[in-house]
């Protein structure tokens, strides 16, 4: 069965240069890129009003943008290895509450993700270490996970904290558990770059995807690989499952994105809004029965789809 979903709006020349990460909050996405700005929309209104820009936040630009699943604290990281905090008031307005400093030089950290409360952060770096830090101990590295030493392109937090899991560029993908600070699984199958790796929201499953162009589904618990998701013909670059966990949405190189059924394990949709490479696919919040999404990349442009209506 194929679900249908309509360009509702796009936002043009969002940022003046490519974006490259996306992240929601239940009334708000935000949105970085290449040049020093964070810009916040709306998702309140169809139209997805401009509701703050955050000026000079990183100078060299901002690769990755995370936001707690409570939708009360954010953190991005620029290309000069800086890692900055935010907060939000009951107004929807964001502003800085601190900073990782953590001795951080340029391309040392990479990816991060927030724990569900917004308290933790977790960071891949180039040398394949994972660390974690407690913002509200003033930013104290609490945990540093080793892998082989492959640079940590992607990663991501269970919604109950129990796990992390981290995608190499030597293609590994290892899952951490971290109450107990070890290694759970390291999960086979993908040899080339692994740029996405995303939680299901049970917690269950672990997607991950990159270069090998197929989207390989781990059972959490044993580390077996249950699934292989195929019909992207380019890399792989972002992932994000819809709230129910009943579907997985993701975004290419060839600015291709897909829309997955896991009980059926086929994609029920295609979207090209671009040719040009999507760095990031985000679901929407959920506005009554219709799921959307937005995908944003290299067309400096953030797209919004809503899932036809109809009998």
């Amino acid at each position: 069965m194929s679900k249908q979903y309509l360009t509702t709006h796009t936002i043009d020349h969002a940022h003046p240069t490519d974006i490259f990460s996306l992240a929601t909050t239940p009334t708000q996405i935000l949105s970085a890129s290449g040049s020093s700005s964070i810009i916040v929309h709306s998702t309140c209104n169809p139209e997805f009003p401009l509701a703050q820009t955050l000026e000079e936040v990183h100078k060299t630009g901002c690769h990755h943008l995370a936001t707690s699943r409570n939708g009360q604290a954010a953190a991005s990281v620029g290309f000069g290895g800086e890692i900055k905090i935010w907060s939000v008031d009951g107004s929807g307005h964001w502003s800085e509450k601190g900073r990782i400093v953590d001795g951080n030089k340029a391309g040392e950290i990479w990816a991060l993700v927030l724990s569900e409360d917004g308290q933790y952060l977790a960071a891949t770096s180039f040398d394949g270490r994972i660390n974690v830090w407690d913002s509200l101990a003033e930013g104290a590295k609490i945990r540093e996970f080793e892998t082989k030493g492959s640079f940590g392109m992607s990663i991501d937090l269970s919604a109950d904290g129990r796990f992390t899991a981290s995608g190499h560029e030597n293609g590994g993908v290892y899952l951490f558990n971290n109450d107990t600070g070890r290694l759970f699984h390291s999960l086979p199958g993908l040899v080339k770059p692994v740029r996405a790796v995303a939680f299901s929201p049970g917690g269950k499953l672990l997607a991950a995807a990159g270069d090998s162009k197929v989207i390989a589904l781990y059972d959490v618990s044993s580390g077996e690989q249950v699934a292989n998701l195929t019909g992207h013909g380019a890399w792989i670059f972002s992932l994000d499952w819809s709230d129910t966990g009943e579907y997985l949405l993701s975004g290419a190189f060839d600015g291709k994105a897909k829309v997955w059924s896991i009980n059926q394990r086929t994609c029920v949709a295609t979207h090209t809004e671009t040719e040009k490479t999507l760095w990031s696919v985000k679901w929407l919040p959920k506005t009554g029965k219709n799921e959307g999404f937005a995908t944003a990349g290299a067309n400096k442009s953030i797209s919004f789809y809503r899932e036809a209506t109809g009998g």
